[in-house]
């Protein structure tokens, strides 16, 4: 079944109708799982009902990620918490989840002492009318867009990948530290990440741990163009900093329709299912 707002109810997509998403419908609509990504304030309006029907609610927006009793989850970092749910569980952010998976495996490896990143995120991150005016302006025209709002220090986005990798990770004293842009780029999220690990890890001894990590694929050159249409993490250009000691630098793509946002919703419902079904 698909819902949607009283501006889209009664259209089809594919096979289906389209349902207006009110409380009422949504608690008693014998929905057993349900994936929302309707924007924080439908999401806090409208999960807290479909949970009260008996469904098990995946939310996308940032309305729960941070809450206290609902996981954040990464399946191949902490996807054991998909199983301690009170029925919602989070979606992270589009830059959180291919960041935390390539921090997980270096914490494992050497200990996360620092990490500060840089991400230039796609015009599609910001729906589907951003990618329509990028297409519409000439290449001149371009120009670094940062569309969060910002309390005078930072920008939400920036506050949400610092406590969003926090949380996914269980180091809630982490010092992270994020710089967001969007760029005119169409589909595909960048990253340059500098961490400084506890122990000692060579570049090389990094490309090890991260060549044996889920989810995650070595590229020396990795780009958007190399990203879009992939499900994996690319990862590359990894080097030691020889302005700290005990750090590295790397760089990071993913698509963000995929790994950033779909393919993680599917992957934690599968986590979930397969809990229920003893699987």
């Amino acid at each position: 079944r698909a819902f949607a707002s009283s501006r889209s109810a009664g259209t089809r997509i594919g096979e289906l109708d389209v349902e207006e998403a009110t409380p009422a419908a949504l608690e008693d609509g014998d929905l057993d799982l349900c994936f929302f990504s309707v924007g924080t304030s439908a999401s806090t309006e409208l999960v807290p009902h479909a949970v009260a029907g008996g469904a098990l609610v995946i939310d996308k927006s940032s309305a729960f990620r941070l809450a206290e009793g609902v996981p954040l989850v990464v399946p191949e970092v902490n996807g054991k918490r998909a199983h301690e749910h009170h029925g919602i569980l989070a979606n992270p952010n589009c830059c959180s989840i291919p960041l935390t998976m390539v921090l997980a495996p270096l914490h494992e490896a050497a200990g996360l002492r620092r990490v500060r990143v840089a991400t230039y995120q796609s015009a599609s991150g910001a729906g589907a009318e951003s990618i329509e005016r990028l297409r519409a302006e000439r290449p001149d025209d371009h120009d670094l867009g940062m569309d969060w709002a910002f309390d005078g220090t930072e920008f939400d986005e920036e506050v949400k990948v610092r406590e969003e990798t926090r949380k996914i990770l269980e180091l809630p004293d982490l010092p992270v530290s994020a710089t967001c842009v969007r760029v005119p780029v169409v589909v595909g999220h960048a990253e340059a990440v500098w961490v400084e690990t506890e122990d000692e890890l060579s570049a090389a001894a990094a490309a090890d741990a991260l060549a044996e990590a889920s989810g995650v694929q070595l590229e020396p050159f990795p780009t958007p163009g190399k990203a879009a249409g992939t499900d994996d993490v690319l990862v590359g250009r990894i080097r030691t900093d020889s302005t700290a000691p005990q750090c590295l630098a790397f760089f990071v793509v993913c698509d963000n329709l995929r790994k950033g946002a779909a393919l993680n919703a599917v992957q934690i419902a599968e986590l979930a299912l397969g809990e229920r079904a003893g699987v």
